[in-house]
């Protein structure tokens, strides 16, 4: 089974709202958010923490199970899509990234 990797930069419900489109494509059964393992370079001390410009959307990372070449091409159309709707940055991963 093929599998889709995503890294999605938006808040809570425009991610959740992305899982809720992926798992409506015919034959997903199976959309993870996976654990965040980049570490956060944020200092608690810094004299700019908590700023509003410091402040952004959510950084999430989701995989998908893909049952055939086919799905993975809707996923492609509907995550280009959610993009722009949720204006955000959603970014597809290759098999060949290990920067997972």
């Amino acid at each position: 089974m093929p599998l889709v990797r995503l890294r999605v930069t938006a808040d809570e419900d425009g991610n959740r709202a992305l899982m809720n489109a992926l798992l409506s494509i015919e034959g997903i059964e199976h959309v993870e958010e996976i654990g965040d393992l980049m570490p956060h370079m944020d200092d608690d001390d810094s004299s700019s923490a908590g700023l509003p410009d410091d402040a952004s959307p959510g950084f999430h990372q989701l995989e998908i199970e893909a049952p055939n070449e086919e799905a993975v091409r809707r996923i492609h159309a509907l995550v280009e899509r959610a993009a722009e709707v949720l204006e955000g940055a959603i970014e597809i991963l290759d098999d060949d990234d290990d920067s997972m």
